[in-house]
């Protein structure tokens, strides 16, 4: 099968998402340890379901018809907002902040750094992951048109 852009985002995606799959295991076997468990567990879980979502959006990325533009837009956002999504919650745990997230958060608030940090990497990774879904929606709609 030649190597085509589109089957070789596929395979990024793929290798991403089990990438990612990968640090989510290992955000598990250390949550414990974290200065808030709690969210240690909400980082594990946000790493497993980004990953899943990574493979997942791999599978049907051939699917759809989006311009070039947009479709590097999407592949490059739905990387950055898993992984952010990862690391954010990760350090959201290892710092207990608690700014944004009140029912995993620690009861306290962090340093103000540290809720700034926490706070714009949890509004990012929430505004490229929207914007992906919208996109990919949109180009599947385009693609059924044709």
């Amino acid at each position: 099968m030649p190597d085509t852009p589109m089957l070789n985002r596929r395979h990024q995606l793929y290798v991403a998402g089990v990438g990612l799959f990968l640090l989510a295991l290992i955000t598990g076997m250390i949550f414990p340890s974290l200065a808030n468990p709690r969210m240690g567990l909400s980082a594990h879980l946000v790493g497993l379901l980004g990953g899943l979502f990574l493979v997942a959006l791999g599978v049907i990325w051939p699917e759809k018809d989006l311009p070039p533009s947009l479709d590097s837009a999407a592949f490059y956002l739905v990387i950055f907002g898993t992984y952010a999504n990862l690391c954010t919650t990760f350090l959201a745990a290892t710092f207990g902040t608690n700014r944004l997230t009140p029912l995993a958060g620690s009861g306290q608030l962090a340093h103000a750094w540290q809720e700034n940090i926490v706070t714009a990497g949890l509004v990012l990774s929430s505004v490229a992951m929207v914007t992906v879904c919208l996109l990919v929606l949109w180009g599947l709609r385009r693609a059924r048109k044709h």
